[in-house]
């Protein structure tokens, strides 16, 4: 049945419609979004789909790049300014603005059973059990290996059990029956480091929860000074810089100056871009040590931030959000790894990734399950670079033989006390 309303009528009911409160439902909530590909054009189309399903609640996305996510962000929250939510990867350094969103998720324990291992990540001490947000994607680190090469040596390549001895001295025969200047080489990066370190027995923390340096700590460090030692490792990655400061594996490797590269899964778009053609490129599973077969997680979260005034609608989102059907696609569409436990078990499609990329995909994907507890700790942990920038430059220094194994892991042990002291001021 349809009504008409006279215009003296309508004015009537506009008026008072003015006059009533606005409802507690109705809310723009403004998202601060970097991508590295379409993440952000993913999440617009979403946010639509909330849209429809929620009147009243408006999502205004804002695409901003990286450099504002680091610098400007932090500045914005310290001055108790800010959008209602970001996606950020400081996720410990910008913990203290953080919002939790547990009264308004509708079902914690689901949010428990999908994200427990990396909700701890978002929240601001070691005791709290806040929801802040959760990851929009994990990246993990691991080895990409020129599968041409052992094709060409005529050498199997390990299987996904082999320890980091087997992978070493496979990669060093197909090194030396092709020619290759090196057989493997790390990224030069103290995160890049501890996924052997666990894996070898390193514990990271005591039982206090403090960070300790232990004898498979120690082990790692000397397997990998051996290994650039005899030659195994390419020298140029960690002996060709001083200090903390980053390099990277990926431009040896494409230019087939490597057998294996430890690196990780945001490199595999540049690999299937910049490799193309010119060989075959397989990621295989992390290696074992003794303790663990892992690598280091990391990757993006979306978090509620304190500066919001409309802490519902910002769960409400961010619950649609980290809805299962949600998580999946937005992985398949933006070709990343999920953080989300029922979607990576049951596996990602990702319809624009090339064959070797997919493949790639799956086997990050996969090894999620069998991240160590101590990597996720380490990832969580607000000091982290407390240990990784001194085994930078420690190591480097022992591998370009300044000083001993003994001596570099007694000066990173030194340096990370220091620089958790000063951190805690």
């Amino acid at each position: 049945m349809r009504v008409r309303v006279s215009k003296n009528g309508m004015a009537a009911i506009v008026a008072a419609v003015v006059a009533l409160p606005v409802s507690v439902s109705a809310a723009d909530i403004r998202v601060m979004c970097y991508q590295d590909g379409s993440e952000c054009d993913v999440t617009a189309e979403l946010a639509k789909r909330f849209e429809a399903q929620n009147a009243g609640i408006k999502v205004i996305l804002d695409v901003v790049p990286f450099k504002t996510i680091l610098e400007q962000l932090p500045v914005q929250l310290a001055a108790g300014q800010g959008p209602d939510i970001a996606r950020v990867t400081d996720l410990g350094g910008l913990s203290k603005y953080y919002l939790d969103i547990s009264p308004y998720v509708k079902d914690r324990k689901y949010w428990e059973a999908n994200f427990g291992a990396t909700l701890p990540w978002l929240r601001p001490s070691a005791g709290d059990k806040g929801i802040y947000g959760f990851m929009s994607q994990l990246t993990m680190t691991g080895p990409f290996v020129n599968k041409t090469l052992f094709e060409q040596a005529k050498i199997p390549m390990p299987g996904p059990k082999a320890t980091w001895d087997e992978w070493a001295d496979a990669a060093r025969k197909v090194a030396k029956a092709t020619q290759t200047p090196a057989a493997m080489a790390w990224d030069r990066s103290g995160h890049r480091f501890a996924g052997p370190a666990i894996s070898y027995g390193a514990k990271i923390f005591d039982a206090k929860g403090n960070l300790v340096l232990d004898d498979g700590y120690k082990t790692a460090v000397r397997k990998f000074v051996a290994w650039h030692k005899d030659g195994a490792m390419l020298k140029d990655v960690w002996g060709g810089s001083g200090g903390s400061s980053y390099a990277d594996t990926v431009g040896e490797f494409k230019n087939g100056r490597l057998v294996m590269a430890l690196s990780g899964s945001w490199q595999i778009n540049r690999m299937q871009k910049e490799i193309g053609n010119a060989f075959d490129w397989v990621a295989v599973p992390n290696p074992c040590g003794p303790a663990a077969c892992t690598g280091m997680p990391g990757g993006a979260a979306w978090v509620a931030l304190k500066t919001t005034k409309s802490p519902k609608e910002v769960g409400q989102f961010l619950d649609f959000m980290a809805q299962e059907a949600n998580v999946a696609e937005f992985a398949s569409r933006t070709n990343n790894i999920p953080a989300h436990t029922g979607v990576a078990k049951k596996g990602v499609t990702y319809p624009s990734a090339g064959p070797a990329s997919q493949a790639a995909l799956g086997v990050f994907t996969s090894g999620t399950a069998t991240l160590a507890p101590a990597a996720y700790a380490l990832q969580g942990y607000k000091y982290n670079r407390a240990i990784m920038l001194p085994t930078v430059t420690r190591v480097t220094q022992a591998i370009v033989g300044e000083i001993s194994v003994d001596e570099a892991v007694t000066k990173i042990s030194t340096d990370m006390a220091e620089a958790v002291k000063q951190a805690e001021k």
